[in-house]
């Protein structure tokens, strides 16, 4: 049997963060499969030489990645019989998902849509543009039970299929002692609400003058979030910027606690990295993560924006040895469902069904089509 050719249409790893992420290791996975030769299709091609400039100039790079990215979707989706197609919301749909599903539509190509956003109940209940495109998606899949319900709600149907992390790539290391070692991974834009993580590190630094913070990302956010640091009089942070994701595990590896505090959000691969790590995770209850974080079994979730709890959580975890180790043994326990063993089958059974579905389509279009 041939093997099934799959164009993954989704952000390079030049543009950081969990889409890319994700991608990557779903090629990562197919790697040398006997059933599936995927491919990326990146959203954020590289330009010619000599447009290159346009990738530090605001709007211009817009139209630039968009002219050299419709004709490379036209040459790639043509070869591909899946087209799975990777999205946030908003604008990015726009500019990203919806020509890859309108050109694979045009092709005749089954479109499975890999919905990511946190933000997607807003998202739909503004844009029927959205909630019309992804209706007529072959599949849609999102990476956890939040999504499904918010997907459900508009009347789509969405199966789940979790997001993966690399368990050879993080070192599973139980923190005895734990340090106040505090380590946050979050893309430095306003929806992550880094502040409150820096607030909070305020408050654990109050009790624990020893405590450290490294913050990793880059963003729109960062110069406020450098000022608001000096503002609090913060000791020991360090802003890291853009990392390399193939150094992120040393980062992991290096600290004792994972803290982040966004107001919205999905299914966060940086949490599943420090289960993978052994670091006790503290959290705020946006979104999908209470979906893949039970409090005091897998981490300890706080109110949204509540710098306080987040503060009192981390300070829990230093003063209590057995609740730490419980929580980082509950997060280890838990990455078993989100190993690539563990999801592969799920994705071949949805590539497997919109192929056959699409054929059944076509062959009911052949018939009437008779004379």
């Amino acid at each position: 049997m041939p093997k099934v050719q799959v164009a993954v249409v989704a952000p390079s790893l030049d543009i950081l963060g969990g889409q890319a992420i994700q991608a990557q290791r779903l090629l990562d996975g197919w790697h040398g499969s006997p059933e599936i030769e995927a491919w990326l299709v990146p959203v954020n091609p590289l330009p010619p030489e000599p447009l290159r400039f346009a990738r530090r100039v605001k709007y211009l790079r817009t139209v630039v990645n968009e002219l050299v990215y419709l004709p490379l979707l036209v040459r790639e989706l043509a070869r591909a019989d899946v087209v799975h197609v990777f999205s946030a919301s908003y604008f990015s749909f726009l500019l990203a998902p919806l020509p890859a599903m309108s050109i694979a539509r045009a092709f005749g190509k089954p479109i499975v849509l890999n919905y990511h956003s946190g933000e997607a109940p807003d998202h739909l209940r503004g844009s029927a543009v959205a909630r019309a495109a992804i209706r007529r998606a072959d599949r849609t899949v999102v990476p956890s039970r939040f999504l499904r319900d918010v997907f459900a709600a508009f009347g789509i149907d969405a199966t789940v299929v979790p997001n993966v992390v690399d368990v050879e790539r993080f070192s599973f290391r139980l923190r005895d002692p734990l340090r106040p070692r505090i380590l946050s991974t979050r893309n430095l834009e306003s929806l992550y609400n880094v502040a409150c993580t820096l607030r909070a590190f305020r408050v654990v630094q109050q009790s624990r003058n020893d405590a450290t913070l490294t913050v990793v990302g880059s963003g729109s956010e960062e110069p406020r979030l450098r000022q608001l640091a000096r503002d609090l009089d913060l000791q020991h942070v360090t802003f890291t910027g853009r990392v390399d994701p193939g150094r992120i595990a040393e980062l992991y590896a290096s600290h004792d606690i994972y803290v982040q505090s966004p107001n919205i959000d999905n299914m966060p691969t940086s949490v599943l990295e420090a289960y993978a790590s052994g670091l006790p995770v503290v959290s705020t209850e946006a979104g999908g993560v209470p979906a893949i974080l039970t409090h005091g079994i897998h981490g300890l979730l706080a109110p949204l924006d509540d710098h306080h709890r987040l503060a009192s959580h981390v300070l829990a975890l230093l003063a209590d040895p057995a609740l730490a180790r419980r929580v980082a043994l509950g997060g280890r326990d838990a990455c078993d469902a989100y190993t690539w063993t563990s999801v592969r089958d799920s994705w071949l059974r949805v590539y497997r069904s919109a192929l056959a579905d699409s054929a059944r389509a076509t062959a009911v279009v052949s018939r009437h089509a008779r004379p």
